[in-house]
């Protein structure tokens, strides 16, 4: 493990309800990097993201942010751990009776002794980085789904955190404002030499700021590879795909989004087959009785 590994993760399980969300993950993260967590919906991606930063236990392995695990640490510990990251949710998260500005400052009030003065300066910096200080004293309900977006990005960098999280950040945007978004991450880890962890499913937003890509499958890690690697795999002729292990076809197929391949294939297999096993009627007694014969 390299000696600059900010987070580590060993073994890592999780089920719900019986059901395997997480089989057996392994990642590293080195810092100043952007990881790029992609896979489709219910792959398991969120669920690694909070199992990261704590917000529930795994059922087995270990997870380690800055060299602490997160897993046997103190509700102390812990809440020091989360001192030095910040999250992007998906929605923003923003408190909808506070102004962006109040929201910012929410954070460093709740964290630190600064006067307000000095709080005040380290707000109008973190809107600005995000482009929004002339809208500090705007309510979320007055902004569109982007400037909420950059909000939430602004209340997390308001503690000078070493790793950011996004969740989905790109969810919901139109693909100028996307591109946006993507390039704040950029300048987000050049500028301020953080560590970025992102969520998604959108392949413009990863193949954009993404250093590393990590892809999930079914709670699986599939690879964890450079950019460029992803980008061969993605580009490969249609011959080439054919000798490819089953992995690196599904991957490619998720890549590219074509409407054909193993995703497909097994999905509707499964789909089948659990309508040929199932102890049900296909066809319920209809509600509207047929006045024809």
């Amino acid at each position: 493990m390299p000696a600059d590994t900010v987070i580590s993760i060993r073994d890592l399980v999780k089920s719900f309800d019986g059901r395997a969300v997480l089989s057996g993950v392994n990642l590293d993260v080195v810092r100043g990097e952007t990881m790029v967590i992609m896979g489709g919906s219910g792959s398991g991606k969120s669920t690694l993201l909070r199992l990261i930063i704590g917000s529930f236990p795994p059922d087995r392995g270990r997870i380690e942010l800055f060299g602490t695990d997160v897993v046997t640490a103190g509700r102390e510990t812990l809440d020091g751990l989360r001192r030095r990251f910040g999250i992007l949710f998906q929605s923003g998260a923003l408190f909808n009776s506070m102004t962006l500005a109040e929201n910012v400052a929410l954070p460093i009030h709740e964290h630190t002794d600064l006067d307000r003065e000095i709080i005040d300066i380290q707000v109008k910096i973190k809107l600005e980085l995000v482009g929004l200080l002339d809208a500090a004293d705007k309510y979320p309900s007055q902004i569109s789904g982007g400037m909420k977006k950059r909000a939430g990005l602004a209340r997390a960098l308001a503690l000078d955190p070493e790793i950011l999280f996004y969740d989905e950040p790109s969810a919901g945007l139109d693909p100028v404002t996307s591109a946006q978004i993507d390039r704040l991450i950029v300048d987000m880890t050049q500028k301020l030499g953080v560590t970025s962890v992102v969520v998604t499913h959108e392949m413009d937003s990863a193949f954009t700021i993404a250093d590393r890509m990590a892809m999930f499958d079914r709670g699986r890690m599939l690879a964890v590879e450079t950019r460029d690697w992803y980008d061969r795999l993605r580009k490969s002729p249609e011959d080439e795909a054919e000798r490819m292990s089953i992995d690196e076809r599904l991957i490619r197929q998720f890549l590219r989004g074509d409407a054909e391949g193993p995703i497909t294939q097994r999905r509707d297999q499964g789909a089948l087959a659990k309508a040929l096993l199932v102890d049900e009627a296909v066809i319920s007694t209809p509600s509207i009785v047929p006045t024809r014969g």
